[in-house]
């Protein structure tokens, strides 16, 4: 019954639906299929209008595989969903190269969470503190022109022996600042894939306690029902009547409002 449902659920048009912005990853879970030791999900969550959150897509799939996105996002697309505004999600994705190819004109935000540890990865142990901190700096900036200047900061203290970890920041700093073009009270919610990840951390705790569901449809199956009932908790985002904006066509310049004033 649950394949059913779900198989029913991917069907489903999605006329209508604006996503305003959407989170995109690659999840595995602990669920033993056979030969293969871990279950591989695409999902896509995303913002409506009103600010409400939902699940868009679950499918089976491996997060690096750009034709495994391109399948997903050309049935969205054929289910009548418009290209987001924005879509947030890790630079290692296939997702990106997907994306452009069917919503060309959706910006791109990437992860901080995952790129300050890609670029952490590359520095010696005792340097981390201190690049964590100036990458915390870069991230938490109040504007585009503050968060370039510690880019430059970060890049200037490190270039010299470190310089695959200042190339691991700079070749996506333009998609690191996206986030700036869109409502400040949104940042919290843009600069990660968090809403993701948070969501699917009890929804793997639920999973670990089965013995193995058999087969890939059933797997994905469990692991709909678990996400559609964590969903009915899902509050809206922060400063939600500012979606609509964004929908709207607002222009946004640090996160503030670029409304254009008409004379009477």
């Amino acid at each position: 019954v649950w394949q059913e449902e779900h198989e029913g659920w991917c069907k489903r048009p999605l006329t209508g639906k604006e996503y305003v912005y959407v989170w995109a990853d690659g999840v595995y879970f602990g669920v033993r299929l056979g030969e293969d030791k871990r279950l591989a999900c695409l999902v896509l969550v995303g913002v409506l209008p009103d600010g409400t959150m939902e699940v868009i897509a679950l499918q089976d799939g491996y997060r690096e595989s750009t034709e495994s996105w391109l399948s997903l996002l050309r049935d969205l697309k054929r289910r009548d969903m418009p290209a987001p505004k924005l879509a947030i999600g890790d630079g290692a994705l296939g997702f990106w190269a997907a994306l452009r190819q069917v919503y060309s004109g959706t910006k791109e935000q990437r992860c901080w969470v995952h790129k300050i540890a890609n670029i952490l990865d590359k520095l010696p142990k005792r340097v981390q503190p201190r690049a964590k901190d100036l990458l915390h700096e870069i991230m938490y900036a109040p504007d585009r022109q503050s968060a370039l200047q510690d880019v430059e900061r970060f890049a200037q203290e490190f270039e010299a022996k470190y310089p695959k970890a200042v190339a691991c920041l700079l070749k996506d700093q333009d998609e690191l600042l996206t986030f700036f073009d869109f409502p400040a009270e949104h940042w919290i919610h843009l600069r990660t894939t968090n809403p993701i990840e948070s969501t699917f951390s009890t929804v793997k705790a639920r999973t670990k306690r089965t013995k193995g569901a058999g087969s890939r449809k059933a797997g994905l199956a469990m692991v709909f029902k678990l996400l559609l009932g964590a969903q009915k908790s899902w509050r809206k985002i922060n400063a939600p009547h500012l979606v609509a904006l964004v929908q709207a066509g607002v222009k946004f310049l640090d996160g503030q409002p670029q409304l254009s004033v008409k004379a009477a």
